[in-house]
């Protein structure tokens, strides 16, 4: 007797309709990210410290097709997290993905960190993550259904030799387990919550790194691949976070950096 044939359901990588949120999407990863929702077919809120930078992204979205409004935010505030999520929702429609990429970095050796350096890298990396998921998650709970996805580190997982990262590491480090607890608390209500781990990327933040001979030589021997990221790597596992291909995975963070952490 013939075998009957089963009826499959396609994931689709499609975002056509979504409305994403992505904080410090002004440059660098953050404008990567967002411009590779938007390609995706996602309605983007670009929020930023610096309004000029949001607004060209906006713009850059906008002769893409799709819907974009741009937001000057402080993420470590969160009244103005609950603000811009509203907005999001009020002018785009909805509420479906939000990418808690902004981020800061002191480079200072341990015994020269400032209560002052700690408390600002802390309010962004960490309590900015923290609100802005709560504000995302109260508009997220009611349509059962959303994706938070934040932007952990390399640095979470591992020191490199010389570059003094104790703070920041160790806000990128609690990104993780934040990403966990969230998944577990939010995934009655459908919303995934999941981390990346950027490696080295080749962002406004480290190219006068990359510009030093010596320096990106050292970066690019400690990485299997033997190159630093670019655009299209962290699109390509953000976009898939954001779909519906990965609504079986949630409080997991997805390495990119080239192999760098398997060393």
């Amino acid at each position: 007797m013939k075998e009957k044939e089963k009826s499959y359901h396609f994931p689709s990588y499609d975002l056509k309709g979504r409305v994403a949120v992505v904080t410090g999407s002004g440059q660098g990863l953050g404008k990567w990210i967002a411009l590779g929702l938007a390609e995706g077919g996602a309605n983007i809120l670009v929020a930023d410290l610096v309004a000029e930078n949001a607004s060209q992204t906006a713009q850059e979205i906008e002769k893409m097709g799709r819907k974009s409004i741009f937001a000057e935010v402080d993420v470590g505030d969160p009244e103005a997290a609950v603000r811009m999520m509203e907005m999001a929702r009020r002018e785009l429609g909805s509420l479906d993905i939000l990418v808690n990429n902004a981020g800061i970095n002191i480079h200072k050796k341990a015994l020269g960190m400032t209560p002052e350096d700690f408390d600002r890298i802390v309010r962004v990396n960490s309590k900015g993550v923290y609100f802005c998921s709560q504000a995302a998650a109260r508009l997220m709970i009611p349509q059962k259904r959303g994706k938070i996805i934040n932007i952990a580190s390399a640095a979470a997982f591992l020191v490199r030799a010389g570059i003094p990262n104790s703070v920041y590491a160790m806000t990128k480090a609690g990104i993780v387990m934040l990403t966990k607890a969230l998944a577990e608390e939010w995934a009655q209500y459908h919303i995934n919550v999941n981390a990346v781990a950027p490696g080295y990327f080749a962002t406004p933040l480290v190219a006068d790194r990359l510009k030093d001979p010596e320096a990106s030589r050292s970066i690019v021997e400690s990485t299997p691949l033997k190159r630093v990221g670019g655009p299209e790597d962290i699109m390509g596992a953000v976009v898939f976070l954001a779909s519906e291909a990965s609504n079986y995975i949630t409080g997991q963070t997805i390495c990119v950096d080239g192999g760098r952490t398997v060393l």
